[in-house]
Parts: C-alpha cells; structure tokens; sequence
C-alpha cells in the first residue's frame, strides 16, 4: 500500500499532537483540590428487611430501595440538633442521634446522645449530666448503657431515669466500660460492655491502669503557655492495665466478678454473649501466643473452658467467633498453616474445616444461618487479589461470587440475600455493584466513576505492572513497578521505592492505589521508576510467611527490600547510584534501617512518622511479634535504627506529628538527637498538633511538597 508524503507527513503531527496533549499532574490537584479522588460509596446501614438500606442526607435520615435506588422514605428529619451519626433499635423503632462529638483517640469519642422515637415522634436526651461514649440500646430498646466519666450508666427510658453502674472510675486510673489506650489501638476496640440477650445484665471490662506509666503530648495554639495531654501508655516490657471481667444485673443490683484465672499479666481482649446464662470470655496471655475461650456464669462468675488454642508464635485477634442455634459456633485459626473457618461443637470439638487450602481467608462477612451458608473474602487465586465467597455448614469447595480478579470487597445486607461488591484493580478506579447472593447476578450498578476514568485518558499515565523477584533465600516477593508513560528501554532512569512492609499488611495488592498511587505517577511523568514490594511478614502467604520475622521485626523485611534495590540496580534501564526510599510509620521504620544497612545501594530516603526502636511502642503491638526486651534485647537493639545513625551516608528527611499519640514524637527527636551527635546532615520536618496521619488544613498539601522538592533535588 501507498501512501502519499505529505498524507504520511500529517499522520505523524497528528500523532504526535495526540501525546503531546496529555497533561501532567500537579501537586495542588492532589492534595488541595483532589481533583483524582474517586467517588466512593459509603458504607450501608442495611434495614433489618434486607431489601432496603438507610442515609443520612443533611438533616435527613432518608430510606432506600437496596434493588432500585429510588428514594422510598424519610425516617427522620431534624429541625431541632445537628446529628453527625445515627443507630437503629434492633426493632427500628427508635434512633440513636450522636451530636457534638468529641474525639478522643483513634476510635473513642464522647458526644451528646438523643433519642428519637419513630411511634411517638418524640425526641429526647439521653442524659443531661455531661457527655456519652458508646451509648448502645438494649435488645428491646426500652433501656441504653453508656459511659461517662470512666464509669458505666444505664438509663430505663419507660421511667425516665438514669442508674449509675459503677462508682470508681478515675481519669488517668480506672476504666470501666471502655478500653485503655493500647486496647482500643492495638486490639481494634472502644466499647467495653455488652447488653445480654434478655437486656438484663451488662457485661463490662474494667482497667486497672493505676500502675501504667504516662506519656505526655504537649499542644501549641499561640498562647502564652502550651497545653498538654497525658494519658497512659504501656510501652514494651512495662506494666500494662489489670483488665477484669463483670456481669451486672438490673434486677437484683449486683455486680459479679468473673473468674479469668489468677494470672493478673493477660488480656482479656473480647467478650460476647452466648444467650443470657453464658457469657463468653476470650482470654490471651501476655506473649499473645496462648489463647481461651472461656464461658462464664452471670450469677456466680466462674468459667469452664470451651476452645484452648496455642500457637509457636502469635494468635491474632478477629471478631468472627459466630455461635450457631444448634450448639455449635465458628471459629477462624491459622492451625493447619493458612488463615481458614472452622466449625466446633460446645463441647470444644471440632467437626469439620469448612475452608481448605494454599490461601489466607482474610474477612469473615458473617453467617447466613437461614441457608447455612458463610461469606467471606479470601486471597485464593493469589496474593495480590481478593475473591468473595461462600461455602456451606455442610462442607464442600468454596463458590467464587465476584468475576473479576483485583480487589473485591463486600457488604451483605442484614437477611443475605443481597451484597454491595466494591471492586478495583491497580489501573482501575473503584466501581459499587449490587448482586444477589444466592444467583450472584447483577442487580444495579450504583457508581462506576465513568468521569474519572474518562478524566485520566487526559493524563499521561504509566501503567502500573506486577512483577515477582527471589531473595537470597530462596523466597519468591511480589511487586509492582510504575515507568514513566514515555518509557525508554535505552535510557537509565531513578528508582523510588515505596514501602510498608509491617506484619499481616500488603502494598502490593491489585487494586486502586489511592491519592500516594496518582503521586507516584506525577514523580513517573517526572522521570522516575516507583516501585513497591513486599517484603517477608506480609500478609496473604500462609503463616509461615507472615510469621517469619517473629523475634525479628525489621531483619528479614529490611534485607528483603536493600536485596531488591540491589536487584533493580542491574538492571539495563535503572540508574544504579539513583535508588531512594519511602515509608510511613512502619514503613518509615524499614527507610530509615534500608538508608543506614544499605548505604551502598541507596542514596536517599524518606521516613514519616517513624518508630526508631521498638522499646517505646506499645506492649501490645510490639511483644506480638518481639516480646519483651528482657525477653528479647538482641531482638530490638539489631534492628532499630538509633543505633545505625552513623551508618546513615544518603540524604535522609524525617517527619513526625508532634501529637501523635501512637508514634510518639519521642522517637523522631532521639534519632534526630543521634544524627547530630554523629555530626550526620539530615533535613526534618514536625508537624505541631499533628497526629499520626498529619493531616488537617494545607498540612497533606504541605507535606507533599516537602517530600516531592526533596525527591527531585536528592534523587
């Protein structure tokens, strides 16, 4: 075929005025104006018919058809209190209305409660004494427990009258009703009490924290004098709370103590209610590793054991304990290796493994007891994907529900028979289907973001690709790697290396990277390669992968990512002497050992909101995976960083919130402190009244940069 020159000549300018019409990102457009924020869908207050789901709309609590989307009711509409969030009654007769709240830490809050009852529509406060936390009904919703001022109350709505539980409570010394610090961060709880079935007793833990030592944050907001907070914060080795167990009952007034052995050095990290005569008690030892479920009597406390479960390393805790109608409940263990549902009797017995196989469950979305079905999500094509799926009580293979491979997430309405799937993958945005359970079959798409996939054809966007590289022993790590969009093969380019890489949490999965995924594309329009691997501890490989670097947090995940620096380094398009790091919070950690342990392969990093050595983070988290440092000194001192600040050779920029109670800024000025006393340049940035997220205002925007000036002027 023939074609003309000047027709030939036209084709290339058209071409070539294609491409150069794709725009760059610019950093105001991700963290001032979010210009590429996908829309996403919250999650649904499902209504107890399974069909229809509730919002709130300004002032409005509005009623939706689950199957249709059309706007079907208003609950409620306020003319008197601004609400920021509502619960229903179990029966849907009366809403709890949350105004005014105060937040505590990451997830405690007190507020002021209202009530609004549907049939009389009448509103009215909770208690007029002082703000709530944790305000919860009781099945029949004619009583509400609450805690204030570490004590627990309960108020009889039908008398209109407010009865205080407990009388001991003291800030700064004793709890009752809501967890401690380091419980509510570490095992993802606020609330400490629970309602029995019958709404006759009200089961609640108590802290002890007398003896816990504090840690004190101090606030600037240009006063004359700064302001401070001081809580308790059990650092590893040190005393943490005396946690105990009691049932009280409305009737006869009485508080019953639970018996949870004499051992006064555990955790009590969850209770639940069997029926109204059994409470049950999960108890784990200090090490984490050792673990019980106890069941106990409310009228005199004492306890038999039900499950006894150890483990040469540690035992997560999870809320997918389920018990069954027919004296059986479910349990989910790492027993056989891999992370899967299990089914016991009362007696303690197994009787079938429900789920088998090479692949982690990783959520447990609930039982649908009607069928006798269990949803959950599971890593069981790969690690890097989410697959929802159901197996039967009976037994059986699991059935895949989702069709796509990448990230599939799930929401089951309250009878089962619906499911809202949230979906993405690396190079696609989220998209919020809803499907029916039983056919799997789409019912109605909610939101796609059409505008934004449409809006990132604009853009010159480098596709982000999977790749697996072997350490030296022998272990296969995945990864993902991002060129710029213009990509040449012959030419050398920069490596920036995004990490995390902390115990049971992934990097690398397929799914829409978020707000840091279109920032690492802005540093590829740049000129950079961004790359991210996970490393050894991971999650989604079995348990002898994720448990690998027990003892030895921070070893085998930094010899992992200086070995994949060291790999990339060879290769033809990658400039070996322009290799840098990124990490936040334990990623920030796994920077700053990889700029120290690796200073010949990497010229820079990055590390916001550190730990420096684990002996001042939380008992909780760290004697997990470490235990003590009298236990375990060599453990600590060989991987923390203070103790490689003369190693360090590369451009290194520290970052930390100045109030971050979980992270304490502590560990940011004594690595600081050890730079300067090794006369070692390093550039900082603090963030006054920052938390551990260092969010709020310009402060993302600034922070951004902060980090981008510095990539491009060291990297």
């Amino acid at each position: 075929m023939k074609i003309h020159l000047t027709a030939f000549v036209l084709l290339l300018l058209g071409s070539y005025s294609a491409t150069a019409q794709l725009k760059n990102i610019e950093l105001p457009q991700l963290w001032q104006e979010y210009s590429f924020y996908p829309k996403y869908v919250p999650g649904f207050n499902f209504m107890k018919d399974g069909k229809h789901y509730s919002v709130k709309e300004g002032t409005e609590i509005a009623q939706y058809d689950l199957t249709s989307g059309e706007k079907t009711n208003v609950i409620y509409k306020s003319d008197d209190i601004v609400f920021s969030s509502y619960t229903f009654s179990k029966d849907e007769k009366k809403i709890l209305l949350q105004t005014e709240v105060e937040q505590i830490y990451r997830r405690s809050s007190k507020a002021n409660f209202y009530i609004w009852d549907r049939k009389k529509e009448s509103l009215s406060a909770v208690s007029m004494a002082g703000k709530q936390g944790y305000a919860t009904f009781d099945k029949k919703a004619t009583m509400i427990a609450f805690v204030r001022d570490n004590n627990i109350f309960y108020k009889d709505l039908a008398k209109n009258k407010e009865v205080q539980v407990t009388t001991d409570g003291k800030v700064n010394s004793i709890i009752n009703g809501a967890a401690d610090w380091v419980y509510e961060e570490e095992f993802a709880m606020s609330k400490a009490f629970s309602w029995s079935p019958d709404g006759c007793k009200i089961a609640f833990l108590r802290f002890d924290e007398s003896q816990v030592k504090e840690f004190t944050m101090t606030y600037f907001y240009g006063e004359l004098y700064p302001k401070y907070s001081t809580f308790k914060y059990p650092k590893a080795g040190e005393k943490n709370s005396d946690v105990s167990v009691h049932i009280y009952d409305l009737k006869t007034k009485k508080t019953t103590k639970v018996d949870v052995g004499s051992e006064k050095d555990q955790y009590i990290p969850r209770i639940k209610w069997i029926d109204e005569n059994q409470l049950c008690v999960v108890r784990l030892n200090r090490h984490q590793n050792d673990l019980t479920l106890l069941i106990a009597t409310p009228k005199t406390g004492a306890t038999t054991t039900l499950l006894h479960e150890k483990n040469e390393y540690f035992i997560d805790v999870n809320d997918n304990l389920t018990f069954l109608k027919g004296n059986q409940f479910i349990w989910t263990s790492d027993e056989d290796g891999y992370n899967h549902i299990y089914l016991y009797n009362m007696k303690g017995e197994k009787v079938k493994q429900l789920t088998k196989g090479n692949y982690d469950v990783i959520s447990y979305y609930g039982l649908d007891e009607h069928n006798k079905k269990i949803y959950f999500q599971a890593a069981k094509t790969s690690a890097i994907n989410r697959g929802i799926y159901s197996v039967s009580l009976e037994g059986g293979e699991p059935r895949k529900l989702n069709v796509l491979d990448g990230v599939n997430e799930a929401q089951f309405s309250s009878t089962f028979d619906y499911y809202v799937n949230s979906f993405s993958q690396a190079n696609v945005p989220p998209t919020f289907k809803v499907y029916k359970s039983k056919s799997n079959e789409l019912v109605r798409t909610i939101e796609d973001n059409t505008d934004l996939k449409t809006k990132l054809k604009e853009y010159n966007i480098g596709k982000q690709e999977f790749f697996e590289m072997t350490n030296s022993a022998g272990v296969k790590l995945h990864g993902w790697m991002i060129k710029p969009a213009d990509f040449d093969p012959a030419k050398k380019y920069p490596v920036f290396m995004y990490v995390y890489g902390g115990p049971g949490r992934q990097t690398v999965m397929n799914e829409w990277g978020g707000q840091n995924y279109m920032w690492f594309q802005m540093l590829a329009q740049k000129g950079y390669i961004v790359v991210s691997v996970d490393n050894r501890g991971t999650d989604a490989r079995g348990q002898a992968f994720r448990k690998s670097t027990y003892q030895n947090l921070g070893k085998y995940e930094t010899m992992d990512q200086i070995e994949v620096a060291r790999q990339l380094a060879e290769k033809p398009f990658v400039d070996k002497d322009r290799i840098g790091i990124f990490g936040w919070s334990f990623g920030g950690y796994l920077s700053t050992l990889c700029l120290a342990k690796g200073n010949d392969i990497f010229k820079m990093a990055i590390a916001v909101a550190p730990v420096i050595n684990w002996k001042w983070y939380d008992s909780i988290y760290t004697e997990r995976f470490m235990r003590t440092p009298k236990e375990n000194d060599a453990g600590y001192e060989e991987n923390s960083p203070i103790n490689f600040a003369d190693q360090i050779k590369g451009k290194y920029l520290l970052v930390h919130g100045m109030t971050d109670d979980n992270v304490h800024f502590q560990n940011a000025t004594e690595m600081a402190n050890a730079l300067i006393q090794k006369n070692i340049p390093f550039e900082q940035a603090f963030y006054p009244n920052k938390n551990h997220g260092i969010y709020g205002g310009y402060t993302r925007a600034h922070l951004y940069n902060k980090m981008t000036n510095f990539v491009l002027d060291n990297l």
